[in-house]
């Protein structure tokens, strides 16, 4: 048994000492997002800290907790506070949140961030699906001992964000009449922001939105046979597109005016999603 796994098990078996739940949906809360939990029907919280192994997110304003519980009668898990390779963590702990939640029981990852805008004609406060990504700048969460009672040891990305999925977040905008951009999201380390150069890098190999999350956590839910949706909330344009310095404060105050709408778009395509079995 890899060390991976092992410490897997034990966060597992931490968890499922203290929360008897079974979710099917797992939803992890980028800025903006972070009391999207107070508005369903919980049936238990737990704290990061009290589970035996597990890395704690330092990153201000992210919670660190879990939160069970429904959405219409759809249960969920929703990560209120992602942690970041730029915390320090090793990429192993960085993904291990995700490993949990599917050891727990959940088949869908919907993956939620606030990210620069690189795509021409984006403004901060747009809602982008996210159809495709590039992590070659961040390690993959996959290098080591491969835990082969996770998935393979060379899974195949061609899809890592399921198109059932995307199908589905585009007809919840459509119902909504929530405008939304497509497109691809690349994940560089942080937590400095990007220089221009870098935002013209990232525009000319294909990338419509950066951000510091994410792709690492789909590729470790691709491994295990999830299936992955993303939405990026573009809380700011990309080094050299603004005009302005790029400020956290910046990012919190775009994503929290885009909140309601983003929390509107994220329940009406859960709630598909469970009708749709996917």
């Amino acid at each position: 048994m890899s060390k991976v796994y092992e410490k897997l098990l034990q966060c597992c078996c931490s968890v499922e000492e203290k929360i008897h739940f079974k979710p099917e949906i797992a939803l992890i809360l980028g800025s903006g997002l972070g009391d999207y939990a107070d508005d369903i029907q919980v049936e238990a919280a737990l704290d990061y800290q009290d589970i035996e192994g597990f890395p704690v997110s330092t990153v201000q304003g992210h919670r660190g907790r879990f939160i069970f519980g429904y959405i219409g009668s759809t249960p969920v898990v929703i990560m209120q506070g992602r942690v970041h390779y730029y915390e320090g963590y090793p990429m192993s702990d960085v993904v291990l949140p995700v490993r949990l939640m599917g050891m727990l029981g959940a088949k869908i990852l919907f993956l939620t961030n606030a990210a620069g805008g690189i795509q021409e004609g984006m403004h901060a406060g747009d809602l982008m699906l996210i159809t495709d990504q590039i992590s070659d700048f961040v390690p993959s969460p996959l290098i080591g001992p491969n835990p082969d009672e996770l998935g393979d040891r060379f899974p195949d990305m061609s899809h890592i964000y399921r198109k059932e999925l995307q199908d589905v977040v585009r007809r919840a905008a459509s119902r909504l009449d929530i405008p939304l951009k497509e497109g691809v999201y690349i994940q560089l380390t942080g937590p400095n922001y990007e220089s221009p150069a870098e935002i013209r890098m990232c525009r000319a190999i294909g990338a419509d939105a950066v951000g510091m999350s994410t792709a690492c956590e789909a590729i470790t839910a691709n491994h295990m046979g999830m299936s992955v949706c993303g939405i990026s909330c573009i809380s700011n344009l990309a080094a050299g597109i603004s005009p302005r310095p790029l400020t956290h404060a910046e990012v919190q105050e775009s994503a929290d005016r885009v909140a309601p709408l983003f929390r509107q778009l994220v329940t009406e395509s859960i709630l598909e999603m469970a009708g749709e079995q996917l």
